[in-house]
């Protein structure tokens, strides 16, 4: 049997080299990653995310088999407020890639809130989560559940999904860069006010299309896409720890709830999220807009794994700057930083100045000059 289990993680992990460096969108990535998955480690039911990285919020959802669609929005308030067993979030600053409930636990499920409330009551039993992180930053993550009756997730199980997970962030991150290429409209500034059910209580025409532009993922059905569920989320906890302690968020980076993600469309849209009102339970105002140049930076540096030092060369390249003109910014001789330049054109795949800056800034902000199939 175990010669049997090796084989098939050789060859899923083989399937998602392939998958890594063929992948169109992070739709398309997540929904091939799960077939290959369960050959490998079998189970019942799956939920992958994509992730942003600067907030660890998630943004997009894939989903098999999972949670009924009513249930996501709590699922999402006990992640982001509900202390409880492995948490993504907490896992993702621990450097924790993989976990099964029952391991955490030892054994004890019950002991878990969110399996006492969701899982369990929608015939679930163990789980196992994946982080999907590597030296660059967290991309995703997935939660794959087994029904009772079946076998809990072993030890061997959870190393085997811990050795896949900088291949898949490799993987996640090559899907941030080149998901769809579409004409990108200019869609303007959307308000969606959300009751304390998250229900929508009033939207803009622009957060309408933002929405539209966003779907509700892949869960049948759903009227709110995850991203927007999880800023709100975020907002309520946000106002719930500045009532018991007002300082506690002052200078912490994840103090604002905020993400951004990349639409079906192949546009970036920046999701905020306020509470109106004194309580956490008041009504929340989630507002969607294109991410501006200066915000979408930081991400695509991430996305491409940018030191730094390679970050601001690149900068001055963007401006014009010769060699020895960085160098004197940054007070670097102009051998080292060449060296970062490099660097920077290997991992973009650039092989000038001029594509460099094309590929970091003209085709991220400027409108897309054609149009493919979705995923």
């Amino acid at each position: 049997m175990e010669d049997v289990a090796a084989t098939k993680r050789a060859r899923a992990r083989a399937d998602i080299v392939r998958l890594v460096h063929h992948t169109t969108g992070v739709h398309h990535f997540g929904r091939n990653l799960i077939r290959v998955l369960e050959r490998a480690v079998p189970f019942d039911a799956a939920s992958l995310s994509g992730v942003d990285p600067a907030t660890l919020l998630p943004t997009r959802r894939v989903v098999s088999n999972g949670l009924d669609r009513a249930l996501l929005a709590r699922l999402v308030e006990i992640e982001l407020r509900q202390p409880d067993f492995i948490e993504f979030r907490a896992m993702a600053r621990q450097g924790r890639l993989a976990a099964s409930l029952t391991e955490a636990t030892r054994g004890d499920l019950e002991q878990s809130f969110h399996h006492r409330e969701l899982c369990r009551p929608s015939g679930f039993d163990d789980e196992l989560r994946v982080v999907f992180s590597d030296s660059y930053g967290t991309w995703g993550a997935v939660c794959l559940l087994r029904e009772p009756g079946r076998p809990r997730f072993e030890d061997s199980e959870v190393r085997f999904m811990a050795s896949l997970a900088p291949l898949v962030a490799e993987g996640l991150r090559r899907a941030a860069i080149v998901g769809d290429a579409v004409i990108a409209d200019q869609r303007g500034t959307g308000v969606v006010v959300l009751g304390p059910d998250n229900s929508v209580d009033s939207a803009t025409a622009g957060a309408m299309r933002w929405l539209a532009d966003l779907g509700a993922d892949d869960i049948p059905g759903a009227e709110l896409p995850v991203a927007v569920l999880a800023v709100a989320a975020r907002a309520r906890r946000i106002a719930s720890d500045d009532q018991n302690d007002p300082e506690r968020y002052e200078c912490r980076s994840d103090a604002f709830a905020r993400t951004r993600v990349r639409t079906a469309q192949g546009n970036w849209v920046t999701v905020r999220g306020s509470v109106l009102g004194d309580g956490p339970d008041s009504s929340v105002a989630v507002l969607m807009e294109e991410v501006q140049a200066p915000e979408l930076a930081p991400l695509i540096a991430d996305a491409y794994g940018l030191t730094d030092r390679e970050r601001r060369v690149t900068e001055l390249v963007a401006k014009g700057l010769p060699t020895n003109d960085i160098g004197q910014r940054l007070h670097l001789s102009a051998y080292t930083v060449q060296d970062h330049l490099k660097s920077v054109f290997d991992k973009t795949g650039a092989g000038s100045r001029g594509e460099l800056v094309a590929r970091l800034f003209f085709d991220h902000y400027a409108p897309r000059l054609h149009t493919v199939e979705r995923d």
